[in-house]
């Protein structure tokens, strides 16, 4: 059986996988500046991420590797993670009452194969008063989360409906990941 290795340090993300039965072998983040290129489309700056964190990740041969990325999008916009309470309410007044896209873009390595998977969720913020919002910062839920809010936190009483995948919005999209670690060999459900 091959050694299972997280490129991340989400908790999310392990907790995720955990879904599956599956506890990394070793949880190894990558150091990957993240930094969008000028006028790189949202979709394309994720699968880049996820590429470079993939291949930033040191391995054995036969360890199998998995890596992820995941932004929010208004329009062309990439909404990453906010620098701080400032930004993270420009990020929500932006996202209030609008629909918005939550990429996450996936990536497994066996040896020298990889496997790519991205998912692309719709998601509709309510419309926020200030006061909520002020009362979602003030809960700190948003320091560390793409476009500033978590739908799996205090969050979620924002959230009007998604359209795709509520494991991919949270930040690891859980039927493309076992479908790609079981192309690399590795049992889920084992």
């Amino acid at each position: 059986m091959p050694r299972l290795i997280l490129g991340s340090g989400s908790p999310r993300r392990l907790e995720l996988l955990a879904q599956l039965g599956l506890i990394p072998d070793d949880v190894r983040p990558p150091d990957v500046d993240e930094t969008p290129l000028k006028a790189e489309l949202p979709r394309v700056y994720c699968e880049r991420i996820t590429q470079a964190k993939l291949a930033a990740v040191v391995a054995d041969p036969d360890d199998v590797v998995l890596c992820a990325d995941t932004t929010v999008a208004l329009g062309r916009r990439i909404m990453g993670k906010p620098q701080d309470a400032a930004q993270a309410a420009d990020f929500l007044t932006l996202l209030s009452g609008r629909r918005h896209r939550v990429i996450t873009a996936l990536g497994v390595r066996r040896g020298d194969k990889t496997w790519y998977r991205t998912s692309v969720s719709a998601v509709r913020l309510k419309r926020l008063s200030e006061a909520e919002i002020d009362g979602y910062l003030a809960t700190r839920d948003w320091q560390g989360k793409a476009g500033g809010y978590a739908i799996q936190g205090p969050a979620a009483a924002f959230v009007a409906w998604i359209e795709g995948s509520h494991s991919a919005i949270v930040g690891l999209p859980l039927f493309e990941a076992a479908n790609l670690l079981q192309s690399a060999g590795l049992k889920v459900w084992k």
